[in-house]
């Protein structure tokens, strides 16, 4: 029955692969539309293997009683931790061995995610036995679930995975046959891998808000924090910032002492507010700056972006006071230079070496991350709202800029966008026009045309022909914000069937998937996506010849962004590894 469930899960991505018929779009090649998707269906699997385990997990984004659970939640956001309380002890877990684990929990708009990274290389340094919960993953889901810095191995995931599954599908019968929705599912798997791994510490990344979050089920993390604050899931949150940060300091806990970096005046008075009211102190993070002492070299991140040094700060205090708790060396916890007891400027205080080798060792993909493969250079960051997008503009302008100085010879810059969900993506592109992009290319997040099962990256809650209007959408913002306002006429390539490439009178163009995207852009310069076993649709001759300032740059720059599932579509193919 479980395997029946899974093996349907990998095939409904037929379903999506089958595009609506559609009049007015005239053949290219005088071939039938080939079927798209992000995935092939996947074969039969025994039942203990790792696509097995993500195929029947990925059951859960479409489960009629996990997706009613959502819509009754919706209302009522308080009972979204009273049913997570019952999955829990269906699991076979309680809240009180929660407790065991020693948490640091983060939330915040932009930069939880860094500084979750940044807080748990540097215990990791100390030589605690660290786990580490975050979302979204980019290629393989397992890499939200890390020990000790690395995703659990497969055969750890799929171990894990039934012992939890199996529990709430024998208990379901008798609990209205409900199953929990994919996160919160996960949320209980983290857990129950970290306490059977045993781990000293487990750093927390908050999914979405704080107060309802799945995560907030624990009781007495050791310290919290919350990182920069803005406008997102608005439609869950609120629709001010205001409303937002009173549902981001619902992490707080009574005697726990938080953390958070500079806010916006409004939020940081909610914030101030939450902490009184729910009785634990409120620090403010000083500067990064303001760690080091005269004459000493400024501190180093292993993640570029100025924005980083915010969350740096935050990831020294969490770690400072975590060390404090923990143990009492002079190396571990320096004196601070005031106690904790309600709002104030948190202690400034020397790093040690291994805070700072932390610092400067902390990997997170696909945040700020620059990769160079031979003539072609990729910027890759997931922002996908409007201060974090500011926030990648003025990184890629810096980085782009200083490798445009080893340049040699004619230089071409593209952008490759899309976005998700409630995301203003106008106003997203209208930040990114100031970067002069010679091309402009969107797709949407489907890795490949039909290939290889690839489970981990599939999303059942929005259909194909959604996802590729949505890009036609964003393709016609774009025209409109760089001064063309007609519409121009379309010429689609594909007959019958969404277009694999519209051409337009401008250097916009829209691709079915993420690999047909990066192979057009890289007119076969990069080397690494050039899998003869990679199937790809051929286009006409006219948008070949597009194609010709590509073809014939010294160097490529590319601009990947919009959403940490375009970026991690993108990894895939970038770096075959992280796929193994």
């Amino acid at each position: 029955m479980l395997l029946s469930a899974a093996v349907r899960a990998c095939r409904r991505v037929h379903a999506l692969a089958a595009f609506p018929r559609t009049r007015g779009w005239t053949d290219g090649t005088g071939t039938p539309p080939p079927r798209l998707s992000s995935t092939v269906a996947a074969p039969h699997y025994r039942r203990m293997e790792y696509q097995d385990a993500v195929c029947t997990l990925n059951t859960l984004q479409t489960n009629a009683s996990a997706l009613d659970q959502v819509r009754r939640e919706r209302g009522h956001p308080e009972i979204q931790l009273q049913a997570m309380r019952g999955f829990l002890e269906r699991a076979g877990l309680t809240v009180e061995e929660l407790d065991h684990l020693n948490i640091i929990h983060v939330t915040g708009t932009k930069g939880k995610g860094s500084t979750c990274a940044f807080t748990e290389q540097i215990l990791r340094n100390y030589g605690f036995r660290t786990g580490f919960y975050s979302s979204p993953h980019l290629v393989q889901v397992r890499e939200r679930i890390r020990i000790n810095g690395r995703p659990i191995e497969k055969e750890l995931f799929t171990k894990y995975f039934w012992q939890v599954y199996n529990r709430l599908d024998e208990t379901k019968e008798s609990h209205g046959g409900t199953m929990p929705a994919y996160f919160r599912f996960l949320t209980i798997l983290a857990f129950h891998v970290f306490l059977q791994e045993k781990v000293d510490v487990a750093v927390l990344e908050v999914g979405i808000g704080g107060a309802y979050d799945c995560t907030n089920i624990i009781r007495r993390p050791w310290v919290c924090g919350i990182s920069s604050l803005g406008i997102d899931h608005t439609s869950i949150l609120g629709d001010t910032i205001e409303k937002i940060a009173w549902q981001k300091g619902g992490i707080f806990k009574p005697g726990v002492p938080a953390f958070t970096v500079k806010q916006q005046d409004g939020p940081m008075t909610v914030l101030q507010q939450r902490a009184e009211e729910i009785g634990c102190s409120l620090y403010v993070c000083p500067e990064l700056g303001q760690y080091q002492n005269p004459g000493v070299e400024p501190v180093k991140l292993g993640l570029a972006g100025l924005h980083q040094r915010s969350n740096a700060s935050l990831a020294l205090q969490l770690t400072h006071c975590w060390l404090q708790r923990r143990c009492s060396t002079a190396e571990a916890a320096v004196e601070s230079t005031a106690g904790f007891g309600g709002f104030g400027t948190a202690p400034v205080f020397e790093p040690s070496p291994r805070m700072l080798k932390g610092l400067a060792e902390t990997d997170w993909l696909g945040r700020n991350q620059t990769l160079t493969h031979g003539s072609i250079t990729y910027f890759l960051d997931g922002a996908h709202t409007m201060r974090s997008m500011q926030a990648c503009v003025r990184w890629f302008s810096e980085a782009a800029a200083q490798h445009e100085t080893n340049a040699t010879g004619s230089l071409v810059r593209v952008l490759l966008f899309n976005a998700t969900g409630e995301r203003d993506c106008a106003a997203m592109l209208k930040l990114l026009v100031p970067c002069h992009f010679d091309f402009a290319v969107f797709c949407p997040n489907i890795t490949e045309a039909i290939a290889t099962c690839n489970a981990d990256q599939q999303n059942f809650n929005v259909s194909v022909e959604n996802m590729l209007t949505r890009c036609l959408d964003n393709q016609q913002s774009w025209r409109v914000l760089n001064g063309h306002e007609e519409k121009p006429e379309a010429e689609f390539l594909i007959g019958d069937g969404l277009p694999l490439v519209a051409e337009q009178r401008s250097v916009t163009l829209v691709f079915p998937c993420i690999l047909s995207a990066l192979r057009w852009i890289t007119q076969g310069k990069d080397p690494v996506l050039s899998d003869p076993s990679k199937h790809l649709i051929p286009v006409k001759a006219s948008v070949d010849a597009k194609a010709a300032l590509l073809r014939g740059a010294s160097d490529i720059h590319v601009l990947i962004t919009g959403s940490l599932h375009l970026v991690g579509g993108a990894l895939k193919h970038l770096e075959p590894s992280l796929a193994s």
